[in-house]
């Protein structure tokens, strides 16, 4: 049955994100939308209430959901937490996206939002979806691709068992108007600090723009399942750190300095194939999208004949 995302009440964890903010204001034009995180930040919740974003503090980790409805259309699990401690982490990942499921089994669908990172370090090979996961992010985030793993069996265990139909979507690189990683190494650039790049270069990831990922959401619950549907979600083109900086610098006038280390995250493209058979090609050329962010956020970078 085909998903259109109007006037349907919707559960997003995770809206004041660099992913989840776009995706909260997408949503709120045509449909009653409910917003689940900490908020520790007070001012993150202004422009969530300025298009209409029902706000609910709430700790994934701990909280009780009663506050939460139990009458959504459809959820979208895109929080996460990764503090480093394994138990506080555990506990919000993947406890946390059960007991959402458990609370909110009338829904008509729920999306999780994994991770690439879940995949075994594999060099350049495009990973399948079914190939070996590993600790891939431990250099950086130690408890980030256990905890990503953990959730998506806990997903799998809940959609069966309460017949929910669920999608997991494992993210490449989300970028966008709002950033992501090409910005922060923009700001790196900028700043003049080296970018950390692994020796076994090129450094391919699948970057996907935020106006992609946001018109496949209604596609990737329409495909939920029972059991759950899994695939790789991101730009149907892979690129590298070095192609964007490259970009960036020709953007910008500004030097991209690489330090190449082995304490750093490797190339890690994806397979796209599910998903471009799936629920379809990304539209937004890396090149364009990038060009779109410096405009957005920081214009007074760019060249003169660069706009």
């Amino acid at each position: 049955m085909s998903v259109e995302l109007r006037n349907q009440r919707i559960l997003l964890t995770g809206p004041t994100s660099q992913v989840g903010l776009p995706l909260a204001r997408e949503l709120a034009r045509d449909n009653e939308v409910h917003g689940i995180a900490r908020f520790q930040d007070p001012s993150t919740r202004k422009p969530l209430e300025d298009w209409g974003v029902r706000c609910v503090p709430l700790d994934l980790a701990k909280d009780s959901l009663e506050p939460l409805s139990k009458e959504y259309d459809y959820v979208l699990n895109f929080a996460v937490v990764k503090s480093g401690d394994f138990d506080y982490d555990l506990a919000a990942n993947a406890e946390g996206a059960g007991r959402l499921i458990a609370h909110c089994r009338k829904a008509k669908a729920f999306l999780h939002c994994s991770s690439a990172a879940v995949y075994e370090f594999a060099g350049h090979k495009p990973l399948l979806e079914t190939d070996a996961l590993g600790d891939n992010h431990r250099v950086m985030f130690p408890t980030y691709s256990i905890s990503k793993i953990a959730a998506e069996t806990v997903v799998r265990f809940a959609a069966r068992q309460f017949d929910l139909p669920t999608t997991i979507a494992r993210f490449s690189v989300p970028y966008g108007d709002n950033g992501g990683w090409p910005w922060f190494h923009l700001m790196m650039m900028k700043a003049g600090a080296p970018i950390a790049i692994n020796p076994d270069a090129p450094n391919l990831y699948n970057p996907i723009h935020e106006d992609d990922y946001i018109a496949h959401v209604p596609k990737l619950l329409e495909v939920a399942t029972v059991p759950a549907l899994t695939l790789n979600w991101g730009g149907s083109e892979a690129v590298s750190i070095e192609q964007w900086c490259a970009f960036l610098a020709e953007l910008t006038g500004l030097e991209a300095k690489f330090e190449t280390r082995e304490d750093t995250l490797g190339p890690l493209p994806v397979d796209v194939t599910k998903m471009n058979e799936t629920v379809g090609r990304t539209r937004v050329d890396w090149r364009d999208g990038i060009r779109r962010m410096v405009t957005a956020r920081n214009p007074e970078l760019l060249r003169s004949d660069a706009t």
